[in-house]
């Protein structure tokens, strides 16, 4: 017993060394996320002016914090089996960089025509690709290992933004009654299908061993870090699975309101799973 309580310790120590990673990933995933939201629904619903430019500008203090916890991010990660490479960090801040900028550009042009509109939507999305595109090459192992890690930042991107635009967007109905429901609809439907990437993920990145660590199939369920794994699982896939699939059955009656306390919900969920997975990978070089 005093074995395991000892290993769990040295474990959680682990990822509390490495805090200023786990911030990153949190904060450039709502930014990138949020802002990825805003342009499906701008390009695919009629969500409100108001609502899209409430969400971007979000989206712009979520990039504007995360390019600032770039800066102060440390050259090492202790003892974990990640190793950083340098030669992508200025590539990575000058992507969130321009990123940040990009969406405060988008901000102020809306009157200016449409095509002018899409096309800062576009840079906007490729400046984001680059910013997790750098940020695999910096903190992957070998190209696969890039390779895996890049669609490990885009699905946690796309959760944790996406349900943070949702939740707003199921507040904008309590304020604009005759707003069609098919914005909520959508992307609630996106956010489900994310979710359950993820988990398809996590069983194939288990089954595997995949990850800088280089662990033997399976062993990360039952080994130090077993605690945590299992958290990510139900706490941060199959719970919100779970509540993305009733938020969409209740946004199709328009119950509103309890949609929008289920999206409330997986917030807290999508980000205790986000937070676990970015602990488990630069703390322990594991994905899940």
């Amino acid at each position: 017993m005093l074995q395991r309580r000892y290993t769990r310790t040295v474990a959680a120590t682990q990822i509390a060394q490495n805090l200023a990673f786990i911030n990153w990933t949190l904060l450039t995933g709502l930014a990138l996320g949020t802002y990825s939201a805003v342009v499906l629904l701008h390009g695919r619903t009629s969500a409100t002016p108001g609502y899209l430019r409430f969400a971007a500008l979000c989206a712009l203090g979520f990039g504007a914090l995360a390019w600032f916890s770039d800066g102060a991010l440390p050259t090492s990660l202790g003892d974990s089996p990640v190793v950083v490479d340098p030669a992508w960090d200025a590539p990575r801040r000058a992507s969130l960089l321009l990123f940040t900028l990009l969406v405060g550009a988008w901000l102020v042009v809306q009157r200016v025509g449409p095509r002018v509109v899409k096309g800062l939507e576009w840079a906007g999305l490729a400046a984001a690709a680059g910013t997790l595109v750098f940020g695999a090459l910096a903190w992957g192992d070998g190209s696969l290992g890039v390779f895996w890690l890049l669609v490990q930042l885009v699905v946690v991107s796309a959760a944790i933004g996406g349900v943070f635009a949702a939740m707003i967007l199921g507040h904008w109905y309590l304020v604009t009654p005759k707003l069609p429901e098919a914005p909520l609809i959508l992307l609630a439907r996106v956010l489900l299908a994310v979710v359950a990437a993820q988990v398809v993920l996590f069983i194939g990145w288990t089954a595997t061993g995949a990850g800088p660590a280089d662990v033997a199939p399976f062993s990360s369920l039952f080994g130090p870090w077993a605690l945590f794994v299992w958290l990510r699982l139900i706490v941060g896939l199959v719970f919100p699975l779970v509540i993305f699939w009733a938020s969409v059955q209740t946004a199709r009656t328009r119950s509103m309101e309890s949609a929008t306390g289920l999206l409330y919900i997986n917030v807290g969920s999508i980000a205790a799973g986000t937070i676990l997975a970015a602990g488990l990978y630069f703390g322990a070089g594991l994905l899940v």
